[in-house]
């Protein structure tokens, strides 16, 4: 009897432990996870020819401090300002398909009361701005969506790792977790310069496929079995 006991006791004591991994696995911020891949700049690239436009009508949000941090200390401030930002400005700009045809007549505006994924990302960008942000930190990045649609979002470089906001979404996620193609970026020196980029897969460390290797087994063991779908 006292032997069942202790069994009964150390199977209980570990399935514990495995959900508590488990859950502390699936509780993590998307921040805090630890990604393989980095986005590296390559060749200079041509600047959208709107945002050309948009720097000689908003100069100030095009301008460059070299003294300025490369990255957001993201503290629980600074990640409650980008959720506010971000959600706000998604609600404010009712969304509207913009003249992409040869002219290019609609220019990209900062809060305009309706607008695409440009208004939103250079917004977005803004009003960070205006927070004390550093411009360096806060990019925009030309993308291409699944559906092989351009689109537009910010990219933002912290001390927990690069995030994105976007107009489509108000959650705000590692770029790698994105299904986007990442096709060009506004240089980090200079708002005015853009870069073609590549995803570069970089090596995992050690304990980082340690931890990995144990999360995945523990939500393995957790999770109930999936039962195969009917057949008649």
């Amino acid at each position: 009897m006292t032997r069942l006991t202790s069994v009964t006791l150390l199977v209980s004591i570990l399935t514990g432990g495995l959900l508590l991994s488990g859950a502390a696995a699936r509780n993590r911020p998307p921040h805090d996870s630890a990604a393989p891949a980095t986005l590296v700049e390559t060749s200079p690239s041509l600047a959208p020819f709107q945002h050309v436009r948009f720097c000689l009508r908003y100069p100030a949000d095009c301008s460059s401090n070299r003294m300025e941090d490369e990255r957001i200390d993201l503290t629980a401030a600074n990640w409650d300002l980008l959720e506010r930002v971000n959600r706000d400005v998604n609600v404010a700009i009712v969304p509207e398909q913009k003249n992409s045809g040869k002219y290019l007549r609609d220019a990209w505006m900062i809060a305009p009361f309706t607008g695409d994924c440009n208004d939103y990302a250079v917004t977005k960008r803004h009003q960070l701005l205006q927070s004390g942000l550093p411009a360096k930190a806060l990019r925009l990045a030309v993308v291409r969506t699944t559906s092989g649609s351009g689109h537009l979002v910010l990219f933002v470089a912290t001390t927990k790792g690069d995030l994105v906001l976007d107009s489509l979404t108000e959650a705000i996620v590692p770029w790698q977790s994105t299904d986007y193609q990442w096709i060009k970026i506004q240089s980090a020196s200079d708002a005015r310069i853009w870069h073609e980029v590549k995803v570069s897969r970089g090596a995992v460390s050690l304990p980082d496929r340690k931890l990995r290797v144990a999360e995945r087994q523990s939500t393995r063991m957790v999770t109930a079995p999936v039962v195969p779908p009917y057949r008649p």
